[in-house]
């Protein structure tokens, strides 16, 4: 046996010992261990079979799969967001690198609305869509767990009552006025709608949960919470600001405009399948959600999703 092998073993004694593990009972599994393949690993079978339709319409398929994968990205995104909140010794190089990757998962969400904008018959979705009634991609329960560990909570309340909420405000009164809550409920009554009432039955718990645990380990505090030299950091502010942006001006516009093409198209009534008036919802000069406003100069604070914004990352 060669010194190679030699190491190998012991660090594989080392392994299991620290566990209470007898090696030679795992070398021995492995005697009778299957050969791994790639559809056992990716789950192949499992992950093709995840489609139901609901109709006979074809292109009710494109519109299940292009949302199961936009919920396999938001997964990816939150993993990243996690390995930001939970570093100890968080660095700016660290910071910035997860930060890239998680605006590239944008990136690619935000481009790919073209599968929805261009890969469906207005004819097919404006009767498919009929059937999914009260549901609604408002309902993603990943992506509102996004904007909790992006950001401070106050920046995802209505601008309404901002003035009325701070920290020391219940995280249930803080919920009950989120931005999104506008969206599902009446107007003039306040009474929420069915879309609300079932996201809130299945969701709410888990919610709050996780708001308080984010509370103090979001992006824009963790961000905050570094040296000031390291605030300053060029490339870390673009990639905070690059963040921003795609997710809250970009995305927001492509989904706006994909939606734009079907329920705007003179077919039905311009109604969200959830009920809510889409354009002032979705729109991100109404939204005016914004993650991260320390790093925005007044002016582009008050253009939010009017101006394009054209060179917003360039700092230097």
């Amino acid at each position: 046996m060669d010194k190679k092998q030699e190491d190998l073993l012991a660090r594989i004694q080392e392994k299991y010992e620290a566990i209470g593990q007898d090696q030679m009972t795992h070398l021995e599994g492995l005697v009778h261990a299957k050969p791994i393949t790639y559809w056992d690993y990716i789950q192949t079978d499992a992950l093709l079979n995840l489609q139901t339709q609901r109709t006979t319409l074809k292109d009710e398929m494109v519109f299940i799969m292009y949302h199961q994968i936009n919920e396999l990205l938001f997964k990816m995104i939150l993993w990243e967001i996690e390995q930001v909140a939970t570093q100890e010794s968080l660095t700016t190089a660290f910071f910035a690198e997860r930060l890239g990757r998680i605006s590239r998962y944008f990136d690619m969400l935000s481009s790919s609305f073209e599968i929805m904008g261009e890969g469906m018959e207005v004819e097919q979705y404006m009767k498919f869509r009929n059937t999914l009634t009260p549901a609604s991609g408002f309902q993603s329960a990943q992506y509102r767990k996004i904007e909790f560990a992006s950001t401070e909570l106050i920046n995802l309340i209505d601008n309404r009552f901002r003035a009325t909420i701070d920290r020391n405000t219940p995280f249930q009164h803080a919920f009950d006025h989120l931005y999104w809550q506008a969206a599902g409920k009446d107007h003039k009554t306040g009474k929420k709608s069915t879309l609300l009432n079932l996201f809130e039955e299945r969701y709410m718990d888990d919610f709050i949960v996780f708001m308080q645990t984010y509370n103090t380990m979001n992006l824009w505090t963790k961000f905050k919470s570094l040296p000031e030299a390291d605030q300053q950091n060029v490339s870390l502010r673009n990639a905070m600001r690059h963040y921003d942006h795609t997710v809250n001006v970009r995305w927001v516009m492509a989904h706006y405009n994909a939606a734009a093409k079907y329920l705007d198209s003179g077919k039905e009534s311009a109604e969200a399948t959830g009920g809510s008036d889409w354009h002032k919802y979705m729109h991100p000069k109404y939204q005016k959600r914004i993650f991260f406003p320390g790093l925005w100069t007044e002016e582009e604070l008050k253009n939010w999703g009017i101006d394009n914004l054209d060179g917003y990352e360039a700092l230097i």
